[in-house]
């Protein structure tokens, strides 16, 4: 599998490491202290603690005798994604300097380590496997389905009733409603190219895979924190995270990932609309 994604695994990828964990794990912390405490020096604290326990196990192994990817340089990776996308507020906003400034740091956050790791490095640790597993079969198809008949149960129950809607500006033009509709969909496929492509993909070189998927979920599910998934949102975010990297491990296919994502953002883009448009979608929804 791991050849066919072009994702290249350590030898020995499946033993879980202690030292290797608590680095990785450390590092993912950094998103919760970032994202949903918001304390900026406690998120800086768990990358360098997570990063000096990496540059410990990479001198106790020195690159080339196992064959090993450097922990330090795939976690240096995501903490300079998480940084990037740090710098800025993540509160939705639908100005054009607010989505001027969304779109440079998230795609940043995806560019610099991947240019860093294909042409410094010169590796191929990240990469975005549009097609992977080719075509896609019943069951496949019928996950799409069953994603949005769970997103037309689930979220407008969750939104609505919440009041979490609310962290999402005011759409109440054609203007503002096209614009939603647009950073919406964005937002969710950088979620994709980022959280799995990237870091997930970084964290599968050094740990199990169940592992890896469990720590992206982390990175995850605070930056959606921070995007306004609160209240019993996390209910909803880490079941889907991991579902999300797991179904990315079944299909190694980042088209489908993002067909999952968009299916589900569509239904939050038009559960936003009726939250703040009550009676206008009278009928689509049952609360």
């Amino acid at each position: 599998m791991a050849a066919k994604t072009g994702q290249v695994r350590a030898p020995d990828a499946h033993a879980l490491e202690p030292l290797v964990l608590t680095a990785g794990l450390l590092v993912c912390l950094a998103a919760p202290a970032f994202f949903v405490l918001e304390i900026e020096w406690l998120g800086s604290a768990l990358l360098a603690a997570g990063l000096a326990l990496a540059a410990v196990r990479d001198r106790r192994d020195p690159a080339g005798i196992r064959r090993r990817p450097g922990l330090l340089r795939d976690l240096g990776l995501i903490a300079i994604g998480m940084l990037i996308v740090s710098a800025i507020s993540l509160e939705a906003q639908l100005d054009n300097l607010s989505m001027l400034r969304f779109t440079l740091a998230l795609g940043g956050a995806v560019a610099v380590p991947y240019v860093l790791s294909r042409f410094v490095f010169r590796e191929h640790a990240v990469r975005f496997p549009w097609r992977g597993g080719g075509r896609w079969g019943r069951l496949q198809w019928g996950w799409l389905v069953a994603v949005l008949a769970l997103g037309w149960l689930i979220l407008p129950f969750y939104f609505v009733t919440s009041g979490v809607y609310r962290n999402w500006p005011v759409v109440d033009t054609p203007d503002l409603i096209a614009r939603l509709f647009v950073g919406v969909g964005a937002v969710g496929i950088w979620d994709e190219l980022f959280f799995i492509c990237t870091v997930f993909a970084l964290l599968r070189r050094h740990l199990p895979d169940v592992a890896a998927n469990l720590l992206q979920a982390i990175v995850f599910v605070s930056f959606l924190w921070e995007l306004g998934y609160r209240e019993w949102g996390p209910v909803l975010t880490i079941p889907f995270a991991l579902l999300q990297g797991l179904i990315f491990l079944r299909t190694r296919s980042l088209a489908y990932v993002v067909t999952v994502h968009l299916l589900f953002d569509a239904v939050v883009f038009l559960v936003l609309v009726h939250g703040h448009n009550p009676g206008m979608l009278d009928g689509l929804f049952l609360v």
